[in-house]
């Protein structure tokens, strides 16, 4: 089955008061192509759940965010992003602010559907206190508390990746896959774009390692070469740090 679609087909399949993971880690191999076509969209009152970077202070200054769920918004290189910042400050957005291995571990139990794991992230930290809605639980084979970590189920998940064939098989070319498995695997609609289309049969001599995102993951795959910039997409490019300077001081600049 042939899977490519337009970054504006992606838009239609998008409605207000979706819930939107975005895939990467900060401002590394973020889908920042479909992030701003998103920003520059009608499109409002999104959820977004992310490791997060550049996607969620663009959002948040182009108004399109009612609740943020992470674990980090940083630029990696700039500690804060100002947008997500000037959006936190002011109390524009909803948030929860969860530890990261609680996020983790929220996505993973969407993904086997099931209602919650168990963990340790989160314990003795000011998370359930930030968050009394979170419960805890007592291991069945001894005493040990334990975070419930509720799932996080996302009706679309949007990712970038280095390679792709027209049927949604990917190949992940840097030294870290972050977590994209796992926000496709949480949600209903699950998009990635890629910096190139090959075929399939040159997927494999990435080597096994880089296979981890297979078409069953995937509903769409968008060919957008440079799709993660100005973040970071090794190794086929770096960051662009001026780029993402430009970004923090002007973000209207940025979108134009």
């Amino acid at each position: 089955m042939d899977k490519r679609i337009t970054e504006a087909g992606v838009l239609a399949r998008l409605a207000d008061g979706m819930t939107v993971g975005i895939g990467g880690w900060g401002s590394r191999r973020k889908p920042m192509s479909l992030v701003r076509a998103i920003a520059r969209s009608e499109l409002r009152d999104l959820t977004i759940v992310s490791f997060g970077g550049p996607d969620v202070g663009l959002l948040c200054a182009a108004g399109k965010v009612k609740k943020l769920v992470y674990g980090f918004v940083s630029l990696d290189s700039i500690p804060l992003d100002p947008h997500f910042r000037a959006a936190r400050q002011k109390g524009a957005v909803e948030v929860m602010e969860l530890d990261e291995g609680m996020l983790q571990w929220g996505l993973y139990a969407a993904s086997l559907r099931l209602p919650f794991l168990p963990t340790r992230a989160g314990l003795g930290s000011d998370v359930l206190v930030h968050h009394p809605e979170l419960r805890t639980v007592r291991s069945p084979y001894g005493d040990e508390e334990l975070v419930a970590m509720p799932a996080l189920p996302l009706d679309v998940a949007l990712c970038h990746v280095h390679r792709a064939d027209a049927r949604g098989n990917t190949a992940l070319l840097g030294p870290d896959p972050f977590f994209d498995e796992l926000f496709l695997g949480a949600a209903t609609q699950r998009f990635v774009s890629c910096e190139r289309l090959i075929p399939t049969a040159e997927l494999a001599t990435h080597g096994l390692p880089s296979l981890r995102i297979n078409r069953m993951l995937v509903d769409g795959v968008v060919e957008a070469p440079g799709g993660a910039g100005f973040t970071d997409c090794e190794p086929d490019y770096g960051r662009d740090e001026a780029a993402q300077r430009a970004y923090c001081e002007d973000v209207a600049r940025y979108l134009a």
